[in-house]
C-alpha cells in the first residue's frame, strides 16, 4: 500500500514540475524571441591605420540583450566597442561567451528597456591589422573579419569595405569591396584580407598617444586654442608630415615642435578643418614626437551673452575625426573673475574636473579612445563681470604709482654728509695665496668645460638623464665652493693694491664680457630654433660672438700667466 502511495506521489510531482518547466520555457521564449532580418557589415580603414567595424543590425521581436562577436584571433586587437540606436547609447560587455561556443570573441549589448528594431555595434581594432609592404611603401594588406559572428541566422548580410580616398583595390580573398550573403549562418567564422595601394598622405600609420586641447576664453569674448599632440610613427619609413583636424573657423594658425621651433602648417584644400603639419626633420620609424598647433577662434561664434553678467559657451568636440586618439584632455580656461554656473554635454561625459584658482576657474574633460563617433558639443554657462577686463591694468597702475611715490620720497629726503674716506694701507700678498687663486681658477674653468660637455652628451643620448642630473648636481656643488673661495682670495688681491688690484679689475671686466657673450649666444640659438633668425644671420652673429669670447679667454690666460710669474 505504501509503495502504491509513493508511486502515485512521484507521478503527480513529475507532472507538476514538467508543466511548470514548460510554462517557464514558454514565457522565456515569448520574452526572448527575435529574428535577424538584415546586417550591414562595414569595414573602414581610418587615417592612422586603425580599423572601424560598423555592424548595423535590424531585428524583429524582442530580447533583453544581444550577442555579437568576432573570430577569437581579433580579440587582442579590440580597443573599444560602442553600441547605440537613434535614441540611446547601450552598455557593452566585452570578451563574453557566445552561447558557450569556443573560438570567438564576444560582446553583449544590454537593452535597458524594449529592444530597438535597428541598432549599431562598432568595434575599433588596432592598426596592427594593416600591413605595409616593406618594399613598395604605397601598398597595404588589410586583415579583417569577413562577416560578423552572430548567435542566430541572419536573412542577409551586406558587406562594404571603405578604403582611404584615392586607394586602388589590388586583390585579396574577396573579389570586390562590396558583396553580400543571402543567408548568414549563426557562428560563421571567416577571416578575409584585401590588398590595395594608396598614394600621397591618405594613410599615415601612427599612434596618437595623447591630445591636450586648451581653449582659453578672453574677457571680451576672444578665444585662443592650443592642441598638443604626442604621436609615434608606426610606418616602415620616415614621416615628414601629418594631417590633423582643428575646430572650425580657425585663424592665425601656427605650429611648433617640442623645442619651440616653428613648423609649417597649411590648410588641406577641400577638406573640412584639416591641416597639414610638416616636421623640421623627418620622423624615424617607431620614433615619437610632440608638437603644438596654436590658433584663434571668433568669440561671437561660440560665446553668447544672455544677460549682463551671464554667458553661454557652446563648443564642438571631436568633430570630423577620421583617426583614433588613445587619450585626450580638453581644458576650458575661463576669463579671470568668471564662475562656472553649469555645463552640459551631448555625450554623457563623466570624467571631468573643475579647478578653482584665486581668480580663475577651468574645466577639464578627459576621454579614453576617441574617434569619429565621439563627436559632440559641450555647453558652459558662466557668470562674468566685464569690469574684470580692467583688473590687470589697474594692478599695474597701482604698482607704478606706488613705486613712483617711493622714489619721490627717497629723492626728497635730506642727504647725509659724505663720510671721510681713509686711504687703505696696501696689504702684503703671500705667494701661497696667489698660487691658490690660480689653481682654483683653473679648476673652475675645467668644471665649466665639463658641464658644457655633459650637456652636449645628454642631448645626443650618450648619457642617461638620471646620470646627467646626478653628475651635474655634483659639479654645481664643487663650482659653488670654488666660487666662494675664489671670491675671498680675489678680495685679498684687490686689497693689496698695485698691480694685483689692476689684474683683478681686468679679470672682472673680462668675466662680465664672457657672461654677456654666452647669454647672447643662447639668445640667437633660441631665435634661430623659432625661425625668427635666418641661417645666414645666425652664423654671422655666432661667429662674431665666438670671436669676442676667444679674445676674452685669451685675456684671462694672460692674467693667469702674469700671476704665475709672480709665484716664481
Amino acid at each position: 500500500m505504501k509503495r502504491k502511495v509513493f508511486t502515485l506521489t512521484l507521478i503527480i510531482a513529475t507532472v507538476i514540475l514538467t508543466s511548470f518547466a514548460a510554462f517557464n520555457i514558454k514565457n522565456v521564449n515569448a520574452e526572448d524571441t527575435y529574428t535577424i532580418e538584415k546586417v550591414n557589415h562595414t569595414i573602414e580603414v581610418m587615417y592612422n591605420g586603425y580599423i572601424f567595424l560598423n555592424d548595423t543590425v535590424q531585428i524583429t521581436g524582442t530580447t533583453p540583450s544581444f550577442l555579437i562577436g568576432l573570430p577569437y584571433e581579433y580579440g587582442p586587437h579590440v580597443l573599444r566597442c560602442v553600441a547605440y540606436s537613434s535614441t540611446a547609447i547601450f552598455t557593452v560587455s566585452l570578451d563574453v561567451s557566445l552561447d558557450n561556443h569556443i573560438g570567438f570573441y564576444g560582446a553583449r549589448i544590454d537593452f535597458p528597456q524594449e529592444a530597438p528594431q535597428v541598432f549599431t555595434v562598432g568595434f575599433i581594432l588596432s592598426n596592427n591589422l594593416l600591413m605595409q609592404d616593406p618594399i613598395n611603401m604605397s601598398q597595404y594588406t588589410l586583415d579583417f573579419p569577413e562577416y560578423p559572428v552572430l548567435t542566430e541566422d541572419a536573412a542577409n548580410c551586406n558587406v562594404s569595405i571603405l578604403l582611404p580616398e584615392g586607394s586602388t583595390y589590388l586583390g585579396g580573398t574577396v573579389d570586390t569591396l562590396t558583396y553580400r550573403s543571402e543567408t548568414l549562418s549563426a557562428f560563421t567564422r571567416s577571416r578575409a584580407n584585401v590588398s590595395f595601394s594608396s598614394i600621397g598622405n591618405a594613410i599615415q600609420m601612427a599612434e596618437i598617444e595623447e591630445l591636450k586641447q586648451k581653449i582659453t576664453i578672453g574677457g571680451t569674448g576672444e578665444i585662443e586654442g592650443s592642441d598638443t599632440y604626442r604621436m609615434i610613427n608606426k610606418a616602415s619609413q620616415k614621416v615628414s608630415s601629418i594631417e590633423i583636424i582643428l575646430p572650425g573657423n580657425t585663424t592665425d594658425t601656427n605650429a611648433y615642435d617640442q623645442l619651440g621651433r616653428r613648423l609649417e602648417v597649411v590648410n588641406v584644400t577641400g577638406k573640412t578643418n584639416r591641416y597639414k603639419v610638416s616636421f623640421t626633420t623627418p620622423l624615424e620609424a617607431e620614433a615619437s614626437t610632440v608638437f603644438t598647433v596654436e590658433y584663434c577662434l571668433p568669440g561671437e561664434v561660440f560665446v553668447e551673452q544672455k544677460e549682463p553678467e551671464s554667458f553661454d559657451l557652446t563648443f564642438p568636440l571631436f568633430q570630423h575625426l577620421d583617426y583614433y586618439i588613445e587619450h585626450t584632455f580638453v581644458t576650458f580656461v575661463l576669463p579671470e573673475g568668471a564662475k562656472i554656473l553649469s555645463f552640459e554635454n551631448t555625450s554623457a561625459i563623466s570624467d571631468y574636473r573643475i579647478t578653482k584658482n584665486v581668480f580663475q576657474e577651468t574645466l577639464t574633460i578627459e576621454r579614453q579612445g576617441v574617434f569619429s563617433l565621439d563627436n559632440s558639443s559641450i555647453g558652459i554657462t558662466y557668470e562674468y563681470n566685464l569690469l574684470w577686463v580692467s583688473f590687470r591694468p589697474t594692478l599695474w597702475m597701482w604698482a607704478l604709482v606706488t613705486v613712483g611715490c617711493a622714489m619721490v620720497v627717497v629723492w626728497k629726503r635730506p642727504k647725509a654728509p659724505a663720510p671721510v674716506t681713509v686711504p687703505e694701507v696696501a696689504m702684503r700678498v703671500r705667494s701661497k695665496d696667489i698660487k691658490s687663486f690660480v689653481d682654483m681658477y683653473e679648476q673652475k674653468r675645467k668644471i665649466i668645460l665639463e658641464m658644457q660637455s655633459l650637456k652636449v652628451r645628454v642631448s645626443k643620448g650618450r648619457v642617461s638623464r638620471r646620470r646627467y642630473k646626478v653628475r651635474r648636481r655634483t659639479l654645481e656643488t664643487r663650482l659653488n665652493v670654488l666660487s666662494r673661495n675664489l671670491g675671498d682670495l680675489k678680495e685679498k688681491l684687490r686689497a693689496s693694491g698695485g698691480r694685483y688690484s689692476d689684474l683683478m679689475r681686468r679679470l672682472e671686466v673680462v668675466e662680465t664680457e664672457i657672461s654677456e657673450v654666452e647669454a647672447n649666444i643662447g639668445s640667437i640659438e633660441a631665435r634661430h630654433r623659432r625661425g625668427e633668425l635666418s641661417l645666414g644671420a645666425y652664423r654671422k652673429l655666432l661667429g662674431d660672438y665666438e670671436q669676442r669670447k676667444d679674445k676674452a679667454e685669451t685675456t684671462v690666460n694672460e692674467i693667469l700667466i702674469r700671476l704665475r710669474e709672480e709665484i716664481q
